[in-house]
């Protein structure tokens, strides 16, 4: 396991994302309402950061061409975007948020 040490459950919000630069690539977490889950913050249809697009409900949109995925399974649910997006295991110890950079999520992790 390569557990990855993201950021404290404070440090974000219900509601909204934020993009973490960590040792393996950019890395973008979502705090739905405390259930925490960890995408690739780059779109794999164009280049641009997923980060400076929208999120609402499950989804994220890329900024440049609007494609959108859905941040639990990583998939893409609007063109022109079609390989899905990597999403991380996710898991809370201590009131800190860690990703398992090996393993892929199986779900949302409550705090």
């Amino acid at each position: 396991m390569a557990k990855i040490l993201i950021c404290s459950i404070s440090d974000v919000a219900p509601g909204e994302m934020r993009k973490f630069e960590t040792e393996v690539g950019d890395l973008l977490l979502f705090n739905r309402e405390g259930e925490f889950y960890v995408t690739d913050d780059q779109c794999t249809h164009a280049t641009a950061s997923l980060a400076e697009g929208d999120y609402f409900d499950d989804t994220v949109s890329c900024p440049k061409h609007w494609g959108e995925f859905n941040i639990i399974t990583g998939e893409a649910t609007a063109a022109p975007c079609r390989k899905p997006l990597r999403t991380y295991f996710v898991m809370v110890e201590d009131d800190q948020i860690y990703v398992d950079s090996e393993r892929e999520a199986a779900g949302a992790l409550k705090a």
